[in-house]
This record gives C-alpha cells, structure tokens and sequence, in this order.
C-alpha cells in the first residue's frame, strides 16, 4: 500500500484513501508524506503502491478549518503520485534475474571455475552485478545438504540453476523443480544417470557439458603405464558416497588393468581418515603406482592427496590440473577453464529466451600435464614421447 498525506497551514493532514474511505496510512502501518505548501508540491515519498486513491473528505481531518484543496493543487498531487508509481513499476520491471550455482565442494576450491564460468556468461553479454546476480551455494563436501541446498534455490524463483561439481548436485536439482532450467558439468554419462533423453536433444529442462568423466579413465589407467613402465600393481580411488560414478569407474578401470597385465587395487574413501587409510593399505600391497577418481570430492582434498602421493612415494595420475600444479605428477582429464566458460556460454542463452531442451549436450576438451620437478623427486625419467604429448609441462 501507499500512504501519503498533505500538511495544511496548520499542521492538519489530508489522507490517501482506497475506494471505501479507509485511510491507507492506517491499512499500511507506514506513512510516506506528500508535503504541500501554497499550492506547491515540495515532497514526495512513495513506499508501496497497488490500491484505488481517492480523496478522503471525512471531517474529523478538517473540524473547525473548512479548508478546500484548489483544484489546481489537488490534481497536481495526484500526478506526482501518478509519477511516482511509474518509477516504481519500472523498478520492479528491471529487477535482475537470479542465476543459482550450486556445488558439492567449497567456494575456495572453486575460485579458477567460477571465473571461467562468469568469463563465459559475460562472452554471452551477462555480467554478475549489472544485468545479472549470481547466487552461490555451496555443500563443503556434505552430500546430505544438496536436496535442502537445491530446494532453497527453487524456492527463491531463480531464472536457471548452475548444477556442478559431479552427479549428486544435478541429481539434487533434478528431484527439487522439473521446470526451472539447469545446467549441469557432469564426469558421468547424462543419459545413463538418466537426466537427459539425448545428446543432441536433451528434452525437459536440463542441458549443459559432460567432462567424459568415465571416458577417460581407462585412459588414466594407460597413461600411467606409459609413465611407470615398471608398475605391476596399480591402485583405484574411488568415493562410496556417489555410487553412480564410483562402481562405474572402477570397472573401467578393471577392464583396462587386465588388458595392460596390471593388478588393481580398488580403495574406496569419502573423507580424509579413509585416504589416509587408502594410502596406508596401498603402500602395505606394494602398489606401484594411482589413479585417483574424478569425484568433485577429491579435487576439495587435493592438497592432503597430493601430500600423501609424495609421502608414500606413488606416482600418481590426477583428472584435474589443479593438482599437477599443486605438486603432482600427472593429470589427464577435461580442461575444466574451457567447460565452466562453456556452462556460462550456455546460461547466458537461457536468460536470453532460449530453451535446455533444444540446447545439445557439449563434450569438453581433454589435457594433459606433466610436473617434471615431482617425476625427478620420485626419480622417473620421462619418456620424450610423452613430453611431446603433454598440453603443459612444469618445469
């Protein structure tokens, strides 16, 4: 409601009224004031609008007075007011849609991608705080938070929600809304996990890019070889917590192990006593070297991986860049900066009218790097070949 009043010669109002005489000041609890002085309007404020205006001529505001508005003066007033709506009307008109990115892990992990992802949304003409706003949230590696976490995005009407981070966070979206869009970055396959019909026409309201997550771990498996000739037995990490990629991955990674000649040893943890463990158990069966998963869960305990791989002296093959840049030896796996652009590419296209179902599934590219100076400290020579192969390599 919008209240106003018209302070007279004598300090005497004139109220607003809706359509059956009741002083709008009394229904709103709030009192904005049209301030008129000799006929002139000098004040204006308008807090809330939506109700039928009239004038209130009840005599109780004018005993012993008999002062009359001028015509001139009373049809001024309402123009202002008149004015006054409009501003706000356009103002509730260019309130900013709301962009959702919900994540498994924490926002400290994420930094590098969350640039790329507004890197691709601002290719798209959206930027976060002009025309745009960007709601985070974040589950810090609690997988138990993501259903509350994804239902509260819902709740607040968000134009498209962000689904990153593995399967669980898609899956959460997916189960709280089936008409808001989402974009997801998925390691699994989108239709085996069942979210989408296709990939080129993913149907319903859910698009985005797959990491070629299962993919390539076959190929982490002989990459490693390729690294650690020598290795006989190999080792499997692998979080229990998301079955969907875990069981998956881990055959895989089975198939490729028996055609290589190689044993694997398949370690299953979803916290940090359980790697630590996982490291303990793999240096007691003489592993010779790892493939770390590609669960969003491991990239948040990056660090304590990577300090266990040189701990334990285990050459060790990782998804993401990130951890060869941390200190690791290898990784082999999406170009993560590419896809998150890529995701931000593709939110930008919705907020622009266009529609998930019609937007196919993008497959994002692969990289390789390869950390000299920790290949030396686990004295590795690396063969040439690979040295040419690798995108990067840390001297």
């Amino acid at each position: 409601m919008l209240a106003a009043r018209a302070s007279l010669s004598n300090d005497r109002f004139w109220p607003l009224a809706d359509c059956r005489g009741r002083p709008l000041s009394t229904q709103s609890g709030l009192t904005p004031h049209l301030t008129i002085n000799r006929g002139r309007i000098i004040d204006l404020a308008l807090l809330k609008w939506g109700s039928v205006f009239a004038p209130s001529w009840r005599s109780e505001f004018f005993a012993g007075q008999r002062q009359v508005m001028d015509r001139r003066t009373f049809v001024g007033s309402l123009s202002a007011i008149s004015v006054g709506l409009t501003v706000v009307a356009r103002a509730q008109k260019t309130e900013l849609p709301v962009v959702g990115f919900l994540n498994l892990a924490s926002a400290a992990d994420w930094t590098p991608r969350v640039a790329a992802f507004q890197r691709g949304l601002g290719e798209a003409g959206y930027t976060d705080g002009r025309n745009v706003r960007i709601e985070f949230r974040w589950a810090e590696g609690q997988y138990d938070r993501l259903p509350t976490l994804a239902a509260d995005l819902v709740q607040r009407r968000v134009a498209v929600i962000v689904a990153t981070g593995g399967g669980p966070p898609l899956l959460a979206a997916k189960a709280a809304t089936s008409t808001t869009p989402i974009v997801f970055t998925l390691g699994n396959d989108p239709i085996r996990l069942g979210v989408v019909n296709s990939l080129n026409r993913p149907g319903g309201n859910i698009t985005g890019i797959t990491l070629l997550g299962l993919e390539l771990t076959a190929k982490r498996v002989a990459v490693l070889h390729d690294l650690v000739p020598r290795a006989a037995a190999i080792g499997l990490l692998v979080n229990p917590a998301n079955p969907a990629l875990a069981e998956p991955e881990a055959s895989a990674a089975l198939d490729a192990a028996r055609r290589l000649g190689l044993q694997l040893s398949i370690q299953r943890a979803h916290n940090e006593q359980e790697i630590e463990q996982a490291f303990s158990a793999l240096a007691k069966e003489r592993a010779d070297a790892l493939v770390v998963g590609s669960d969003a869960f491991y990239e948040s305990k990056r660090d304590q991986i990577v300090a266990l791989a040189a701990k334990y002296a285990l050459p060790t093959i990782y998804p993401q860049r990130e951890s060869v840049t941390s200190g690791g030896l290898v990784s082999y796996g999406t170009n993560l900066s590419d896809a998150y652009r890529q995701a931000g590419i593709y939110v930008g296209k919705i907020l622009g009218g266009a529609k998930p179902a019609d937007l196919p599934i993008l497959q994002s590219s692969v990289e390789m790097l390869i950390n000299l100076k920790t290949a030396k400290a686990l004295k590795l020579e690396i063969p040439q070949a690979m040295l040419l192969r690798a995108d990067e390599v840390i001297q």
